[in-house]
């Protein structure tokens, strides 16, 4: 662990950096937790782009398991300190999510 604070993203407003600098490590916890949620919600929101009638395929990728839509993505779960991959997609006003397996330590 380094003794000197991270560097921001230059993405994140500064106002926001303020903030987050004055909050306790708890709070930060909370707040990184939250963001990932906020995050998978936003990403299951966002519409789908259409894609050319040239582009469409019908291959699915090799480790989509037949139960899930290829139309799913892999998030990441917290779970009792522990990270978990999901696949994760939407069925009409819901979202539907299948373990995948555990985040390596390596990643």
């Amino acid at each position: 662990m380094s003794d000197k604070p991270p560097t921001p993203p230059a993405e994140l407003p500064t106002d926001i950096v303020k903030i987050l600098s004055d909050y306790s490590s708890d709070q930060l916890q909370h707040v990184a937790r939250y963001a990932e949620e906020l995050t998978e919600y936003k990403a299951c929101e966002a519409p789908l782009e259409e894609e050319p009638e040239g582009d469409k395929s019908d291959e699915r990728p090799d480790d989509f398991p037949d139960d899930v839509p290829s139309r799913a993505t892999v998030t990441i779960k917290e779970i009792n300190d522990n990270r978990y991959y999901y696949w994760q997609w939407r069925e009409g006003d819901s979202v539907t999510s299948k373990y995948k397996g555990p985040v390596n330590a390596d990643e």
